[in-house]
């Protein structure tokens, strides 16, 4: 069986009560009997001494025993809730008004008399109780014959044997069911009260948990129509701030569900093209391998050369593809992190255009590089802006017509080191332009030497943003593209 907050709440104070209740009906009944030994005692405090004046105890300056003995008798039929006992100066009990076969001491303590006797007004002070070996009793107690010749002491017990008695039957009749009745009535109002209070502080906390039920039962994909915020605006205290928590967590995870749908969905794109990227060049080497083996003795070597310089070539673009491929997925993981250093920016400009020259020459394509070399020290990691030099470079290269030109420009922009490298080529189609840093993202009408997996960019982006800097194209209104790389700088201290 579920037990719900409220039911242990329920539960804990319906125990507490009865706990409570237990322990104020031991507290009242010990307070109350106190209370009446207190009263008892003050107000027959002085029955002892009018007992000697009354009934004329002394006479001639000495007891008198048998108006003792009369006073025994009487007050045994008159007032049973009272005791007489007769006690010499060492509280040897001499006589008393009491059935002899229930006096169970002989001698009663002088302590407590003497104290009462000192000070009339200290109650309740309890003494000996004749009938009982550990019990102890209020009192009323005098010298006689006199205090001035005391010969002994009258110690009358206040609340005697028949006292007690009616006492328990009064406790265990009317008293016990008045009590019973009260507690009873206490804790239910008590405990209906406190019902009413625990329904209206778990009543938000069962409004939460439907929330968080809701949201567990559906997809997760997407943040509850209902939530806490909108029900309750104001964060006032725990329940509240843990409502609004519970919002932003909703949405999170929500946001992160979304993102992973995402995620699966460009891994399977991710997986299509990669196959595809692979499976053609791969094709192409098992084609002119296969045809070679099979056709051997009857090409030309000038044939079976060509045949073997087709199979190299997609070899090396086959392994340019793989290498990309690792490359790209330890930028996206992170394994592959930037150590930025200051160097100057067109020193590394200059080095890599010159690598580029060759080939540039070999198509007859002018490659040159302007603009004031003396700018603020690029702070980055040098061998992965070389990378994305290569790869601008590599591409303007690869998109422009022979006798075309390029140009690599250094220059300031707010502040930071910036590089563009501006092509003659056909320019980038405005469709493709927003995907151009998309990775395995080719435009169909794009041109280039030698077809590519579309990796380049998308790396070239990773590695500007593991960087701190930037990386953006646009298209030239003389024809070609544009693409400029910022580089951060040192932070100052």
């Amino acid at each position: 069986m579920v037990k719900t907050l409220y039911t242990r709440l329920a539960l804990g104070l319906f125990l507490l009560l009865l706990a409570v209740g237990v322990l104020y009906t031991f507290i009242s009944l010990y307070s109350l009997r106190e209370y009446n030994a207190s009263v008892n005692q003050e107000l027959h405090r002085d029955l002892a001494k009018n007992l000697v004046a009354d009934r004329n105890l002394v006479s001639g300056g000495e007891l008198d025993r048998s108006a003792l003995k009369e006073l025994f008798a009487l007050y045994m039929t008159i007032n049973p809730s009272i005791e007489i006992y007769l006690l010499d100066l060492d509280g040897t009990i001499l006589s008393y008004s009491a059935d002899p076969a229930k006096i169970k001491r002989k001698q009663v303590s002088l302590e407590p008399i003497k104290r009462l006797m000192d000070d009339m007004s200290r109650y309740p002070v309890l003494g000996d109780d004749p009938r009982s070996h550990d019990r102890q009793k209020v009192f009323s107690v005098t010298p006689v014959p006199s205090a001035d010749n005391p010969e002994g002491y009258l110690y009358v017990v206040l609340r005697g044997e028949e006292y007690d008695a009616a006492e328990t039957m009064a406790r265990g009749g009317q008293l016990l069911e008045l009590s019973a009745w009260a507690l009873i009535v206490s804790l239910a109002v008590v405990m209906i009260a406190g019902l009413a209070v625990f329904r209206l502080l778990t009543r938000r906390l069962t409004l939460l948990t439907r929330l968080v039920e809701d949201f567990e039962h559906s997809d997760m994909s997407r943040q509850p129509a209902s939530t806490w915020r909108g029900m309750r605006p104001v964060v006032r205290d725990e329940i509240d701030y843990l409502g609004a928590t519970f919002d932003d967590m909703a949405s999170r995870i929500a946001s992160q569900i979304e993102q992973l749908t995402e995620k699966d969905a460009q891994r399977r794109q991710l997986v299509a093209q990669v196959s595809h990227d692979l499976r053609t060049p791969l094709a192409s080497m098992q084609g002119y391998i296969e045809s070679l083996k099979l056709r051997r003795d009857r090409l030309s070597p000038e044939e079976q050369d060509r045949f073997l310089d087709i199979a190299l070539k997609e070899g090396r673009r086959l392994n340019r593809l793989v290498d990309e491929l690792f490359e790209l997925a330890a930028l996206e993981a992170r394994e592959k992190q930037p150590v930025p250093e200051p160097f100057p920016l067109a020193e590394l400009v200059h080095d890599v255009v010159q690598k580029h020259g060759p080939e540039a020459g070999n198509r007859r394509i002018e490659l040159t590089v302007k603009g004031d070399p003396d700018q603020p020290l690029a702070y980055a990691d040098l061998a992965m802006t070389e990378r994305v030099l290569d790869n601008l470079i590599g591409n303007a290269i690869a998109y422009s017509p022979s006798g075309g030109r390029i140009e690599v420009a250094i220059r300031q922009a707010d502040g930071l080191p910036e590089v563009c490298v501006r092509d003659s080529g056909p320019g980038i189609p405005e469709p493709d332009l927003p995907h151009i840093f998309d990775p395995f993202y080719r435009g169909e009408s794009s041109g280039g030497s030698e077809p590519h997996a579309g990796l380049g960019l998308a790396i070239a982006r990773r590695i500007m943003t593991l960087q701190g800097g930037d990386i953006n194209v646009e298209n030239l209104n003389a024809g070609g593209a544009c693409f400029c790389i910022r580089l951060p700088v040192k932070p100052a201290g």
